[in-house]
C-alpha cells in the first residue's frame, strides 16, 4: 500500500526518537498540522514544514487530537509562528489552550517545575480568537480536502480523531493506541492500548475504536509512533488487550500493593504477546520499551477503578 505523500511525519524528539509523531497535511500550497509536540518541538515543526516546501503563512490550521503535554503543549508558542492558522480542538480541551494554568500545574504536581521546563518547555496560552470548537461530526476544508474530526472517547474525555478522506487513514493520537518501530516483527506492527492516569475509560474507549473501524480505513497515523496498516488485526489486538486490562485491575484491586501488582501483571502481559508476535528485542528490552506506558497504564487503570468504585 502506497504512503500518501502528501502527508508528512515528524519526530517532535520529545523523549527518545521515534516516541512522539506530529503529522503536517498539505494540499494545493495550504497546510495542516495534527498535534504538535512540546514547546520545545517548535523547531521540528518549522523544519517539516520548510522539507515540505511551505512557509509558516501557508498553515491554515493546527489540529489537536488532545491537550495532553506531549501532542499539545507546544501549541501556543507554535501558533506564535502560524500568522493564519486556527487551532481546532475538542470541546472539553478549548479552556485549556486558551488558559493552560491548570495544565502547567497538574504537570508540574507530577513531575516537578524542573522536569517541565527540562521536557516541555515553555506553555504558552493560545487566543481565544484562534481557537475553533470541533464537536462530535466537526468538517473543516483543508484547500479543498475534507477532514472529519470524531468524537473519540476513552483515552480522555477531550480527545478526537481525525479521518482523511482521500487517504483513507485516522489521525488517531492516543486512541488506536502505541506501537514503536523496534516491536515490530516479521508479522508487522506490535500494538498496545495506552490509557491516561486520569479519564482511562474502557467501553468507550472500544466503542470509539469501532467507529474508527466503520470507516474501513487503509492505515493509522499514531502519535506513538507512526503510520501503521492491518487495521483490522490490530483492532481486534486492541480489544483483546484492553479486556484483559480490565481484567488485571479487577484481580488486583483491594490488594495493599495494587499498584506493584498491576506493574507486574501487565508488563506479563505485554511480554507474552511480544514473544508471540515475535519480535526481535529479548524480554528485558521489550520491558524498557513500554516501561513508561506499563507505569502510566498502571495509574489509568487504578484511577478508573476508584472512579469506577464511586
Amino acid at each position: 500500500m502506497s504512503v500518501d505523500p502528501s502527508i508528512h511525519t515528524i519526530d517532535t524528539a520529545f523523549q527518545r526518537d521515534d516516541f512522539d509523531a506530529a503529522y503536517l497535511i498539505v494540499e494545493h500550497g495550504r497546510a495542516a498540522f495534527i498535534d504538535c509536540g512540546t514547546g520545545l518541538s517548535v523547531p521540528a515543526m518549522l523544519a517539516a514544514l520548510a522539507r515540505a516546501g511551505c512557509t509558516p503563512e501557508a498553515v491554515d490550521w493546527l489540529i489537536l487530537t488532545h491537550v495532553h503535554l506531549d501532542h499539545a503543549g507546544g501549541a501556543g508558542l507554535l501558533m506564535q509562528q502560524l500568522p493564519n492558522a486556527r487551532l481546532l480542538v475538542h470541546r472539553r480541551g478549548a479552556p485549556h489552550m486558551i488558559d493552560p494554568a491548570r495544565l502547567i500545574a497538574g504537570a508540574t504536581e507530577v513531575y516537578g517545575e524542573e522536569e517541565i521546563a527540562r521536557s516541555y518547555g515553555p506553555i504558552l496560552p493560545v487566543a481565544a480568537a484562534r481557537v475553533v470548537v470541533a464537536d462530535d461530526g466537526h468538517r473543516l476544508d483543508l484547500a479543498g480536502r475534507p477532514l472529519l474530526c470524531l468524537d473519540t472517547p476513552g483515552h480522555a474525555r477531550h480527545h478526537l480523531c481525525v479521518w482523511d478522506a482521500r487517504s483513507r487513514s485516522w489521525f488517531t493520537g492516543d486512541t488506536f493506541g502505541l506501537s514503536y518501530r523496534e516491536l515490530d516483527s516479521d508479522r508487522g506492527a506490535f500494538i498496545v492500548p495506552t490509557s491516561s492516569p486520569v479519564q482511562f475509560e474502557p467501553e468507550p474507549l472500544k466503542q470509539s475504536i469501532a467507529r474508527m473501524l466503520a470507516y474501513q480505513p487503509q492505515a493509522m497515523y499514531l502519535t506513538h509512533y507512526g503510520r501503521v496498516e492491518q487495521v483490522p488485526a490490530l483492532a481486534a489486538q486492541l480489544v483483546e488487550q484492553i479486556d484483559a486490562m480490565v481484567g488485571i485491575a479487577r484481580q488486583c484491586d483491594g490488594r495493599p500493593d495494587r499498584h506493584r501488582c498491576l506493574v507486574a501483571a501487565l508488563t506479563a502481559l505485554y511480554l507474552e504477546r511480544a514473544q508471540v508476535h515475535g519480535c526481535r528485542l529479548d524480554d528485558a528490552q521489550v520491558a524498557a520499551v513500554l516501561a513508561m506506558d506499563i507505569e502510566l497504564n498502571a495509574q489509568g487503570l487504578a484511577c478508573w477503578l476508584d472512579r469506577d468504585r464511586r
